[in-house]
């Protein structure tokens, strides 16, 4: 707004004492002071109230004024309730800095000026914002991206004085203008809103972590050309981003609710964008996926790796190692209706493979994943690591060799750190009624490698769907233990099958606290050495004898036996 505005608005009781000519300055603000040096406060466009208390003598004048002229205020308004006029020293320091001065009628609180002021510089910002975000809008829609999200955000902070960020559904940073998040911050607001939106709430949600208030709006393209909005919330509930504003948007009027409505449609044009430039790396990995499955010859699958390789990982000088990801999200039917999760699954894992302190979405475009019905599936390219100097022999068929990723030590992905980072905000979105479940093969490095890759990614998936819990995930290095099997057992069979070797020795424990189970899995962890059993239960020998064998004599077996050790072991692993 303009000085002229302030003295035409006779409420305001403003009565100009001199400079006429720059009443077409623009005020950005209103400052409240009788400090005789308040520039550490002033930013530059305030109009500055004073009651003139800084004031002891003439000499007083020239020194303030001149710190509001340095300061680039747009202008002075002196109340006339404490010395009645104003000062003619004052209206001669303003006139030689050529500062707009006004006297403002003791009936007319300061208060009633800054309220009307900021009213009106907030609603011209919030207006100026709309155009520029309308601007932007039909830019994106019609050409390139431009600046993206962050130009946006930058806006809202210059324009409205709001921080904000833009979160993935796992809450890590896509854009943000400024400082980033504290740490953890992104995925505790990404639960919140996932939670929230799984309620059926109408966004904003509001967020408090860390004794910060934040809004969280829902990011999704409700203009024309955009995907038709699905029926049921668990479609995109994971899939889709959010904007977080550090601001408590409960009382803020329509036109503001409005605006930041229209920004996250603009948000949305963009994710659209880069969701459509994903295509051609699914359709890579639904390529190499199908000739895969249908047992292709070597050869074809390796040819197309190669096309796959440039594109996934540009300037590679050798073929990448790969790792096979596979994971699933399953919800439960709800009054007969299903839920098409599979393009779910696969944007989903898109978003857990890109590490989590990697900001943007760039850093997704190495990652190339196809989904098979219900099933997403990864093709995740490793750089290979050369081999050390005088090393010779080549690695087993399908294997990565011991310098290659995927070792314990080595690069390569592992599963339980993919849902490390993930697993609050994801089970929110999941809630009482979804489950992610995820497998990770083994690297590979050979297209031979591919199919048994495949299998084992999806062997281990199997393993964390027979596990509690909302979001759970298995490696290869779990496949070549007893862990590969125990989960396949019927519930029934596990049931009888520990209970009648160990419903004994519990019964006896209870009735005479023997502690004969952790007795027993002590004894089976030190591989029958009764020295190391005794000494890690801190008893005697002598007593850990008379133990087990309290334990033979209940359950008819010979803990000297391989098959009766093997049987209890199962039992305790099982129970």
């Amino acid at each position: 707004m303009r000085l002229r505005a302030l003295l035409e608005t006779d409420a305001l009781g403003l009565r100009l004492l001199g400079g006429d000519d720059e009443l077409d300055r623009t005020v950005r603000g209103v400052m409240t002071t009788d400090l005789r040096d308040p520039s550490r406060y002033l930013s530059g466009g305030e109009l500055v109230l004073t009651g003139l208390a800084w004031r002891r003598s003439a000499d007083d004048s020239e020194p303030f004024v001149r710190i509001l002229a340095s300061a680039g205020v747009a202008g002075l308004a002196a109340g006339e309730a404490e010395l009645g006029d104003i000062p003619d020293d004052l209206v001669l320091a303003c006139e030689r800095h050529r500062l707009p001065l006004f006297a403002v009628n003791e009936d007319v609180a300061f208060a009633t000026i800054t309220e009307y002021v900021v009213r009106q510089v907030s609603g011209e910002r919030a207006g100026d914002l709309a155009a520029v975000v309308d601007r932007h809008r039909r830019l994106m829609t019609s050409g390139p991206a431009g600046g993206g999200p962050e130009v946006v955000l930058d806006l809202l902070g210059s324009d409205l004085d709001l921080r904000a960020w833009v979160l993935s559904p796992t809450g890590r940073g896509i854009a943000g203008a400024g400082e980033p998040l504290p740490p953890g911050t992104g995925a505790e607001l990404s639960a919140e809103h996932l939670a929230a939106t799984r309620t059926g709430r109408r966004g904003p949600h509001r967020a408090t972590v860390g004794g910060t208030t934040y809004s969280l709006f829902p990011i999704r393209n409700t203009g024309r050309g955009a995907t038709p909005a699905s029926r049921d919330v668990r479609e995109t509930v994971l899939s889709d981003w959010l904007l977080a504003v550090e601001a408590d948007a409960s009382d803020w009027p329509a036109a503001r609710l409005d605006l930041l409505q229209g920004v996250t449609q603009l948000i949305a044009v963009e994710r659209d964008r880069r969701e459509a430039a994903r295509t051609v790396r699914r359709r890579l990995a639904q390529e190499v996926l199908e000739l895969v499955q249908a047992g292709a010859p070597p050869a074809e699958i390796a040819a197309r790796l190669r096309v796959a390789a440039p594109v996934l990982l540009p300037g590679l000088g050798t073929a990448p190692h790969w790792q096979v990801v596979v994971a699933r999200v399953d919800w439960d039917a709800e009054g007969g209706s299903a839920v098409d999760a599979g393009p779910a699954a696969q944007s989903l894992l898109e978003e857990i493979l890109v590490d989590p302190a990697s900001p943007g979405s760039e850093t997704a475009d190495r990652i190339a994943v196809a989904h098979s019905g219900e099933e997403a599936v990864a093709l995740v390219p490793l750089p290979a690591r050369p081999a050390p100097a005088g090393e010779a022999g080549e690695p087993a068929e399908g294997q990565a060799d011991e310098q290659g990723p995927g070792r314990d030590g080595a690069p390569g992905l592992h599963a339980d750190a993919l849902l490390e980072a993930v697993r609050e905000p994801l089970s929110a979105g999941l809630a009482d009624d979804g489950r992610l479940t995820l497998g990770v093969s083994a690297a590979v490095h050979s297209a031979e490698g591919l199919r048994g890759a495949l299998e084992e990614a999806r062997h281990a998936r199997r393993v964390a769907a027979a596990r509690p819990g909302r979001v759970c995930a298995a490696g290869h290095h779990e496949l070549a233990s007893h862990v590969l099997l125990l989960p396949f057992v019927p519930d029934d069979v596990r049931r009888a099958f520990t209970a009648r070797l160990l419903d004994p020795l519990r019964d006896y424990d209870r009735r005479h606290r023997a502690e004969l189970i952790p007795t027993l899995g002590a004894f089976l962890d030190c591989d029958g050495s009764w020295t190391r059993c005794a000494t890690r239960l801190h008893l005697h020998v002598n007593t850990l004898r008379y133990r087990v064998g309290r334990i033979e004599q209940l359950t008819g077996r010979d803990l000297s036996r391989l098959e009766d050790k093997l049987d209890f072991f199962l039992a305790l692993r099982m129970s």
